[in-house]
């Protein structure tokens, strides 16, 4: 008989928007391992339209400026987000624990942060790709 404590957690939703037309987001969004109990994260590309994307293009969040995940009913963006995940995260895996020792602290991860999204930033002008542009730019 399932307890239903691990009912609710692995019914919560969970999902992560990500810039698809980066290498570097979707390796990491394919090797990231979610905790069983936690439940089965939904991957969306943040360049596709989808319910998520306008839900967070209402919220003001913008997907040039990071990632979001949804966990239950509450979303977290860029860094936050990145140090969410990392704690749903398994530990089993080198790039799993890398990702831990990296990300595991909230003010490591905000101090990284804006490093890894200059490297997303600079790869897709060598690759040519434009901004998500999910909020509009005056």
């Amino acid at each position: 008989m399932n307890d239903s404590r691990d009912q609710g957690a692995s019914s919560r939703k969970l999902r992560l928007v990500y810039d698809g037309a980066c290498p570097m987001c979707r390796r990491y969004v394919r090797w990231q391992r979610i905790r069983q109990e936690v439940g089965e994260l939904e991957l969306i590309d943040a360049r596709q339209n989808s319910a998520a994307r306008r839900e967070l293009t209402n919220l003001g969040i913008d997907l040039d400026e990071g990632f979001a995940l949804q966990v239950g009913e509450r979303w977290y963006h860029g860094s936050e987000a990145l140090h969410r995940l990392t704690l749903l995260g398994t530990r089993s895996g080198a790039f799993n624990r890398t990702m831990y020792r990296l990300f595991s602290s909230q003010e490591r991860t905000a101090r990284l942060y804006p490093l890894l999204r200059a490297c997303r930033n600079g790869l897709l002008r060598v690759l040519g790709k434009g901004r998500i542009g999910n909020l509009a730019r005056k």
